[in-house]
């Protein structure tokens, strides 16, 4: 990062530009009891030369996925990412851009985003897509306030086999809007259950119900029978948010073939890096008669007057600079740069490249589980059909003792579990993607077999 110095001169130049008088006179809004009193407690200043080696010995002790082999999951993944998305995405005309408030002024970008949609609905089956939203849980978060909108109904159901994460953002949202979370337990590791009973779901639901929030495959990779949940919500007049991997889609069958009312997605998988953790893509679908609760901006194809093909910002029906107050969501930009990364990616990969992509994903993970539980050193939680994701209990009881000794062979076995449930201590989550290799694999399982 470029070192920028200000002068004290520029610093009274900016605080007479403001009307502030001092620093102090700056910060005075903040209280007293959230300030610091005194001098922060820094090692004495280094020269130009010993601070660069310190800060490259530090950057250097962190361990990127691509430093070894990677079996992390839980909503983000060591995918390949081809040479052709790092070449267009980096283009200063796309790299550079960040919103496009004057669409005549911003025709490529425009036209990015009217492909991004296009692809996300060929992927999903749904009619309309937005043009990207930060991440996967913030476009849950977006799907539930169009369904609470669209039916005037002010009762959320959310199975708990759904990413913990989204369900606290969920949380978050929500604090201070009048509306119920009721949560579904689905999740049983002593009966080896992690899927939804639609007889259980339909005991819950009444006519208080917006929607139901599924996930599939779920947060531990299992399969819901998402036409049946979709059955008996529809039967309720609620509306089904289903929240998909969307790598599994060139696979199983597209949400809008299911039943399905909004479609949302974590599209990190599409082109993205790890980079410990982001920038995601939220990614947000629906049905047409739900367009214009749909937030962020929906990009269209139209003519000019001379008849040449353009592109238009067709709804725009949130943003603050056109309903303000009245906005239906306090997101104000999105993911350009990520969406343009997803729809590189969904063009060069094609249909056929994702069937083979999700195929060697579903296959790589079912040999990999297979091996491990043959080591004798972990057993399987969940006995429902999987993608590319699963659970194991260790026996040992101590997960993380085995992702200490993994991390120091450069192989990152799983994420611990009791994370985010206590009562699955000695249980880890693996992911499998399309970039592990038999060896790599093997490793792991001789690993296992070891420690």
């Amino acid at each position: 990062m470029p070192y920028a110095p200000t002068t004290t001169e520029e610093q009274q130049a900016m605080l007479k530009a403001i009307g502030a008088k001092d620093i102090e006179e700056l910060f005075a809004m903040i209280p007293g009891e959230l300030r610091m009193d005194g001098e922060l407690q820094l090692p004495a200043a280094m020269g130009e030369m010993e601070l660069s080696a310190r800060m490259s010995d530090l950057a250097g002790k962190n361990l990127p996925a691509g430093s070894g082999a990677c079996f992390l999951g839980g909503g983000c993944y060591d995918h390949f990412v081809p040479a052709v998305v790092d070449f267009v995405a980096s283009r200063s005309e796309f790299y550079t851009a960040y919103t496009p408030y004057q669409a005549e002024a911003s025709q490529g970008s425009l036209q990015a985003f009217f492909e991004y949609q296009t692809l996300v609905t060929q992927l999903t089956g749904m009619d309309v897509s937005n043009a990207s939203l930060y991440d996967g849980a913030g476009a849950a978060v977006e799907a539930v306030l169009m369904a609470i909108n669209a039916t005037r109904r002010d009762k959320v159901v959310v199975l708990d086999s759904v990413h913990p994460e989204y369900i606290q953002t969920l949380g978050t949202y929500l604090t201070n809007v009048k509306t119920t979370i009721k949560t579904l337990v689905t999740v049983n590791p002593d009966a080896k259950q992690c899927a939804a009973s639609p007889a259980a779901l339909a005991d819950i639901l009444n006519k208080e119900t917006a929607c139901v929030l599924v996930q599939h495959p779920n947060f531990f990779g299992c399969l819901e029978d998402v036409e049946a949940l979709a059955e008996v919500t529809h039967a309720a007049g609620a509306l089904l948010i289903l929240a998909v991997n969307p790598v599994s889609l060139g696979l199983l069958k597209r949400p809008g073939q299911c039943g399905v009312d909004i479609v949302v997605a974590e599209g990190q998988p599409l082109g993205i890096p790890m980079t410990f953790g982001g920038p995601g893509l939220g990614i947000i679908a629906c049905s047409e008669k739900f367009v214009r609760r749909m937030p962020g901006r929906l990009v269209g194809q139209t003519v000019d007057r001379r008849g040449r093909r353009c592109w238009v910002l067709t709804l725009q029906t949130r943003e603050q600079h056109i309903r303000r107050e009245k906005a239906t969501s306090n997101i104000c930009t999105n993911q350009g740069l990520m969406a343009l990364r997803a729809s590189v990616f969904l063009a060069a990969m094609g249909p056929m490249g994702m069937r083979q992509m999700a195929e060697l994903c579903l296959q790589k993970a079912h040999y990999a589980l297979d091996e491990l539980i043959n080591t004798g050193a972990v057993s399987r939680v969940f006995e429902q059909p999987f993608f590319n994701e699963f659970a194991v209990r260790v026996k040992g009881g101590d997960p993380q003792k085995l992702i200490d000794a993994a991390v120091t062979g450069n192989i990152f076995p799983g994420v611990p579990l009791g994370r985010w449930y206590p009562e699955m201590n000695d249980c880890m989550l693996v992911a499998v993607t399309e970039k592990r290799t038999k060896m790599e694999i093997d490793m792991l399982v001789e690993l296992v077999k070891k420690t």
